[in-house]
């Protein structure tokens, strides 16, 4: 019966204006439908978002608190179409990471840009212009294995001459240890400025190098003194602490 109805709704006049002005209509419903889909899709591809962005090149292995450190990315916003795949918006991600490649001045930080740290990284903790170096002490030299990573010691230098001739001084003051054996004696790992790293080579090579054990914290500065026989036998008697 509809069938019926419908073909003879085509055959007539009438009949074709109603079913065209319906089609009409769908087809408007359609675009407005579309139109506003599309337009809620460009905006939303355009909402600004928020992301780490470098500000200069941080090489392959910079660890994420010296990126905060040195500052060396900003937050910025990008259109949110722009975003790049698993783009840090957060800087606390960052941290406890380093870097796996070099990332580039203006290039969005990633989590794939990033690894967990080895604990206790030595590269992590270098950047700029400190390096790290290595000496051997003894024992006696390395105060007896109280020295541990982290800390932070005054290191002196003996130089032998002939007779009385022989020297101690102090070489640099409040230097991080990045490494240490346990029972005080081998190589020992300083961080040291890039200027004193060759006379630190130096006087491990021509004399003998003394730690001293710095306080944890509130540490009062310590004196530039240099000691030889002559000091020794003027200067007052020490008194202990």
């Amino acid at each position: 019966m509809q069938d019926v109805f419908a073909g003879r709704l085509f055959k007539t006049r009438g009949g074709a204006v109603l079913v065209g002005g319906i089609a009409a209509v769908l087809a408007a419903v359609l675009l407005v439908a579309y139109l506003h889909s599309y337009r809620s899709s460009v905006k939303g591809g355009a909402q600004p978002t928020t992301v780490l962005v470098a500000k200069s090149l941080i090489p392959r292995g910079t660890s994420g608190a010296l990126i905060a450190q040195q500052h060396l990315y900003q937050v910025t916003t990008v259109p949110k179409d722009q975003l790049k795949n698993l783009a840090i918006t957060d800087p606390a991600v960052v941290s406890g990471r380093v870097t796996v490649a070099d990332v580039f001045p203006g290039q969005q930080l990633t989590a794939g840009d990033f690894t967990t740290a080895p604990v206790n990284s030595i590269p992590a903790q270098i950047t700029g212009e400190r390096r790290a170096i290595a000496i051997s002490v003894d024992p006696t030299h390395g105060v007896g294995g109280q020295v541990l990573v982290g800390d932070h010691v005054d290191v002196y230098v003996g130089l032998n001459g002939q007779g009385a001739g022989g020297i101690i001084k102090l070489l640099a003051s409040n230097v991080l240890v990045l490494a240490s054996p346990a029972t005080g004696g081998g190589n020992v790992i300083l961080r040291v400025s890039a200027h004193h790293a060759a006379s630190f080579a130096y006087a491990a090579d021509n004399g003998r190098l003394w730690l001293v054990l710095r306080p944890q914290a509130g540490a009062s500065p310590t004196p530039p003194d240099v000691v030889n026989l002559g000091t020794l036998v003027t200067a007052r008697p020490a008194i202990g602490g």
